[in-house]
């Protein structure tokens, strides 16, 4: 079942994302970063059990970037991250948005639902402010992609 994020599902979606964190497939998120974007958050639930996540965080007038996109491992390859992934897309334009964007370690994966690879400098400025806080910064391995809404 796809549904918005509530708070009971913080703890679980932050077990979720840094379990690939810590095997440096993403980026990890702080209980903090949780609460306070809570809202950005879809989770895919099965018998009161997070096995899915994704976030679609506003980040300008017209531009929201899809992050923390996770799937148990044993949940993987059955569709979940599609559903997950097109949630975002419809609450995205549901919102107005005219661009999504995302940044990636598998672009095969979202060139499937439309996305296509962009330098990581076409990316404006106020991104940026965000990644100088990344622990991978200025290193940053992850492929920029876009997708006009």
């Amino acid at each position: 079942m796809i549904r918005k994020a509530k708070i009971k599902d913080i703890g679980q979606i932050q077990n979720l994302i840094n379990y690939f964190a810590k095997q440096d497939l993403m980026l990890p998120r702080s209980l903090n970063e949780l609460y306070e974007n809570l809202r950005d958050f879809w989770v895919c639930a099965e018998n009161k059990q997070i096995i899915g996540c994704c976030a679609l965080h506003v980040s300008w007038q017209d531009l929201a970037e899809i992050k923390s996109l996770a799937i148990k491992k044993n949940k993987q390859r059955l569709g979940l991250g599609s559903q997950l992934i097109n949630s975002c897309i419809e609450e995205a334009k549901e919102l107005g948005i005219k661009k999504i964007f995302m940044l990636t370690y598998k672009p095969d994966f979202f060139k499937k639902f439309g996305f296509r690879r962009i330098k990581h400098l076409s990316l404006p400025h106020k991104i940026w402010a965000d990644c100088i806080n990344c622990p991978k910064f200025p290193n940053c391995k992850e492929i920029a992609m876009t997708k006009a809404l």
